[in-house]
């Protein structure tokens, strides 16, 4: 009893000195934010997609107007219309680029996709003299800038008599995503389970089998993302589609460029095909969205 009584004063007086009984006392949920870091939090969400978002905004506005739409945007207000976009896709050499462009980046996808899945596999799977060294080498290609690769892919390309051809084009844009998608890839076929190779070749299953049938569907989300990444690198490039490709192969980056001369700047045509152009590389973004976060993951956080 007076044990009871010892410890009765001091169980209670913190809430006595406090004011307020424990049950009183009101614990925000976890996870839950106060007003103020909401309209914050959200304040700065929507600062940001702003920013973001103007200057794609502002190029389709300057494409509707004008030519000199880009000194008086007010002038687009008074004369809306299409006449950019019609001499882009009817009176220029745009659908012959834009032809170039989808030949390139298409067997750029397949190519690279196909070279970086099977090397990533390979090197995820299987132990072979180099094994370390192929994937630092895959890494350290990825630190020369373009101007510094320029000169030695011309001559080899020159002596393999691949300039202006889309077979050269498409080898070069493979050096730059490979190595990229096979590191990624590498770390997405490190999370599948290695029991799946094994039930493989109990079935009687070819090494080359496994992973075509077995490892590539479960490999869908990562295959995605190199897919885009190779699509993007071989639609956007202008650098060596410059240099390795006469005006009658040129894509879409090197061609736009005729727009602009040293005298003067068709910036009318020049936003209304770089509104063309974003097109199909946003619906291939649509296409393969819903694998990007996850094939980023775990390509991220595996090695």
């Amino acid at each position: 009893m007076s044990a009871t009584t010892h410890r009765g004063p001091a169980a209670t007086a913190p809430a006595s000195r406090t004011g307020a009984s424990p049950r009183a006392r009101k614990y925000r949920p976890r996870g839950s934010r106060g007003r103020g870091a909401s309209v914050a939090l959200h304040a700065t969400l929507l600062t940001a997609s702003a920013v973001a978002v103007f200057p794609v905004l502002w190029i389709v506005f300057i494409s509707l107007g004008p030519g000199s739409a880009w000194q008086q945007p007010s002038e687009v207000v008074h004369h809306l219309g299409l006449a950019n976009y019609r001499f882009v896709l009817f009176h220029s050499s745009f659908p012959k680029w834009f032809l170039n462009s989808v030949i390139v980046a298409a067997a750029t996808t397949l190519l690279g996709v196909l070279i970086a899945a099977s090397s990533g596999y390979a090197i995820s799977r299987m132990k072979f003299p180099g094994h370390k060294s192929l994937m630092w080498t895959f890494l350290i290609t990825q630190m020369f800038p373009v101007a510094v690769l320029i000169v030695p892919l011309y001559n080899l390309m020159a002596q393999l008599d691949l300039i202006d051809t889309y077979l050269g084009l498409v080898l070069v844009y493979c050096t730059i995503s490979v190595p990229f998608c096979a590191w990624m890839l590498k770390g997405y076929f490190d999370t599948i389970p290695r029991d799946i190779d094994e039930a493989g070749r109990v079935d009687g299953l070819t090494p080359f089998g496994t992973f075509w049938r077995l490892i590539v569907p479960l490999a869908r989300p990562g295959l995605a993302v190199t897919a885009f990444y190779s699509f993007l690198t071989a639609w956007g490039e202008v650098a060596y589609s410059s240099q390795f490709m006469s005006s009658k192969h040129a894509t879409l980056a090197a061609g736009i460029r005729t727009f602009a001369s040293d005298q003067r700047a068709d910036w009318g045509s020049m936003t209304a095909a770089s509104v063309v152009i974003a097109i199909p590389a946003g619906i291939v973004f649509l296409l393969v969205q819903r694998h990007l976060v996850a094939g980023l993951t775990a390509g991220g956080t595996k090695g």
